[in-house]
């Protein structure tokens, strides 16, 4: 019988763990007893040698370990299906009129490091965490179990696989597929692109790019940081008169192109393949147009409370430019998707770009995450995104004497 190692906290350890917080960082260890290798099950245990769960290890990561359960029982192929059959018993009740959702939302599903994107009959799947690619055998033959996909896409290929001591990886590991992923979302067909950012397609605003129906009917949008056009495509759903999308990959225009194309949408938009800050300074610089409707949403501008500061700039810049963009009364569609940029903070950051232009914004709409997205009120980092319809009008200042 092998022996699991056994994680000894430190005395008084934080209350986040306590609480159900899945990571354990190296300075909340006392000791561990017996042998094991980084990405092994091992056993976790309070100071008092009460057991707390099971989770895998990895001496080079900073969180140290991550918690899968607070059950003592066997980590295999029976413990995922189980997982899976209760995380869907409650996404099927809540996910509406689309085939693509988020199956697993990593931490906040019970599975950290680990990401399921659904897109019609298909699986897209990213591993970002030693432990989780170790049990890779045991995931996939759960989700053929529970699913039954035509294939399974894995994108394993972002920066959080090298700081796990991982290659990045890209490629068909369950029979084979498509390069781009047909789906239908909102009465609207779509494509994930397997070559494209992330899983291949942003699901986290499908219920959000619901709520500007009642502002884009007849107007001229402008789709900043469009990727491949979902706010575009629903824009032009929602009877726009016409859509210009900006995007710095060329790639995701022409997969844009296709997906309003597809859509029956040809000659009611235009593609701009240009850096989303440079262009909207030239176009305030040339002062020539204005719109009625301008859409921000942007990729995050910040992965660590380091780069926060930098982050706020970026927000601020793009939503001051946009505001100064648009006609008197616009609408302005603005969203954040930085983790560690709060809410607060990105009203704070909104504030002083509408200061700073001198207008006026009022609330609207706001949207968050959609239940297949759902955070974890004990996961702070599960928290992330930010989604504003704001009304923009011209706001005299009275100097002060």
């Amino acid at each position: 019988m092998i022996q699991i190692a056994k994680v000894i906290l430190k005395e008084n350890i934080k209350s986040r763990i306590k609480n159900g917080h899945p990571w354990i960082y190296e300075n909340e260890i006392e000791k561990v007893e017996g042998e094991y290798e980084s990405g092994d099950i091992v056993d976790v245990f309070y100071h008092s040698m009460d057991f707390l769960g099971k989770g895998y290890i990895n001496n080079n990561s900073r969180i140290r370990v991550r918690l899968l359960t607070r059950k003592n029982i066997k980590i295999d192929k029976e413990f995922f299906v189980e997982k899976l059959k209760k995380i869907l018993s409650i996404k099927s009740k809540l996910v509406k009129d689309t085939e693509g959702f988020r199956v697993v939302f990593s931490e906040a599903d019970g599975l950290p490091g680990f990401v399921v994107d659904k897109f019609g009959e298909y699986l897209v799947i990213q591993i970002g965490s030693l432990g989780m690619e170790k049990l890779k055998p045991f995931l996939i033959d759960a989700l053929v179990e529970v699913l039954s996909p035509k294939g399974i896409f894995e994108k394993s290929d972002y920066a959080a696989r090298e700081r796990e001591g991982l290659e990045k990886f890209r490629g068909w590991i369950y029979k084979n597929g498509p390069e781009l992923i047909e789906f239908r979302m909102n009465g609207l067909v779509f494509y994930a692109d397997t070559l494209g950012q992330k899983t291949g397609f942003f699901l986290d605003q499908r219920e959000n790019v619901r709520l500007i129906k009642d502002f884009v009917g007849g107007k001229e949008v402008l789709d900043v940081f469009s990727y491949t056009g979902s706010f575009a495509a629903h824009s032009l759903k929602y009877g726009a008169r016409h859509v210009i999308l900006v995007d710095y990959s060329k790639r995701a225009l022409d997969v844009a192109n296709m997906i309003l194309k597809k859509n029956g949408f040809d000659g009611k938009y235009e593609l701009i393949n240009a850096n989303a800050f440079d262009f909207l300074r030239k176009l305030y610089k040339e002062g020539e147009k204005l719109f009625e409707v301008i859409i921000l949403d942007p990729p995050a501008f910040a992965k660590s409370f380091e780069d926060r500061r930098r982050a706020y700039r970026g927000y601020k810049e793009i939503n001051l430019r946009a505001m100064k963009l648009l006609k008197e009364g616009g609408t302005l569609v603005t969203a954040s998707c930085s983790r560690v940029v709060t809410e607060q903070d990105f009203l704070i950051v909104l504030y002083d770009a509408a200061s700073d232009a001198k207008k006026k914004i009022q609330i609207l709409k706001r949207g968050n995450q959609p239940p297949d997205h759902a955070p974890t009120l004990n996961i702070f980092e599960s928290f992330y995104l930010k989604f504003f319809i704001f009304n923009v009008d011209s706001e005299k200042l009275l100097a002060i004497q």
